[in-house]
């Protein structure tokens, strides 16, 4: 599929949209549900899809979407854009400005292009397949990891993993500098690997408008995604996630999670 410059302007559009949504709620007081999967969701989140979708409805009628909040609908075009409006609530709750905005366009279930958006501090990562990732507009660079036991492994926390997933999260973080672990960020830390600053991030259990807008982003700066077993990263994918900043780490990465045919 060819990206054009007006899905990428899209793109941003509806970045902004969320942003403005969420920005007035922002270390506010605001109330916090529950939702069936135990999972926080508050107003916040609620309105920034809403904002989304209406702007779709005027501007990519015909094409699908798919969001946290509101589900999934059915489109014409094979495209589908995919929204998590805050990706890390209990960080927006929190007061923590290291949630995101995750906007993907799906295109016959391969994720093409990705934005993650940090509305208050204003950071803005955008990829594209094809193209380099931008942040705030410049080309930006994973860096380079000789060995695991130089990397700076990031997830968002130990206790969202199985405790089968756990053992074998565990195993790989003995083989990183575990010292400089990161816990806390969700998607983030995803825009840290694009910049260079964290080498890997290993998580489980994710949905696809959690993981969606995150392969464009890392792959487009010189990382790359994939699940656990080393396979890429789709539509289908059961959510089972490794983005390294450098590739020549993955089979070592595979290795230490023991999960070829996991």
């Amino acid at each position: 599929m060819r990206i054009t410059d007006a899905d990428i302007a899209l793109a941003h559009a509806l970045a902004d949209a969320a942003g403005a949504a969420i920005q007035p709620h922002f270390r506010a007081a605001v109330d916090v549900e529950t939702k069936e999967d135990q999972s926080p969701v508050t107003v916040a989140d609620r309105a920034a899809e809403q904002a989304m979708r209406s702007l779709l409805a005027a501007e990519a009628p015909r094409d699908g979407i798919v969001g946290e909040e509101f589900g999934a609908t059915e489109g014409s075009t094979g495209r589908q854009w995919v929204l998590d409006p805050i990706d890390g609530t209990v960080s927006f709750v929190a007061g923590r400005p290291i949630f995101g905005t995750l906007v993907a366009l799906v295109q016959d279930g391969w994720p093409v292009i990705g934005v993650i958006d940090q509305p208050i501090s204003g950071e803005r990562w955008i990829g594209a397949a094809g193209r380099p990732t931008l942040f705030k507009g410049k080309p930006v660079r994973t860096r380079a990891c000789r060995e695991l036991a130089n990397a700076t492994l990031a997830t968002t926390g130990p206790h969202y993993f199985s405790d089968h997933d756990a053992e074998h999260f565990m195993a790989l973080a003995a083989k990183c500098a575990h010292k400089r672990m990161v816990f806390g960020g969700d998607c983030y830390n995803y825009g840290l690997v694009a910049s260079g600053h964290v080498d890997l991030v290993v998580e489980s259990g994710l949905k696809l408008h959690d993981f969606a807008a995150l392969v464009p982003v890392v792959e487009g700066a010189g990382g790359m995604m994939c699940d656990w077993s080393g396979e890429p990263l789709t539509a289908d994918s059961a959510g089972d996630v490794i983005a390294a900043g450098d590739p020549a780490r993955i089979d070592d990465v595979l290795e230490a999670l023991a999960c070829r045919g996991h």
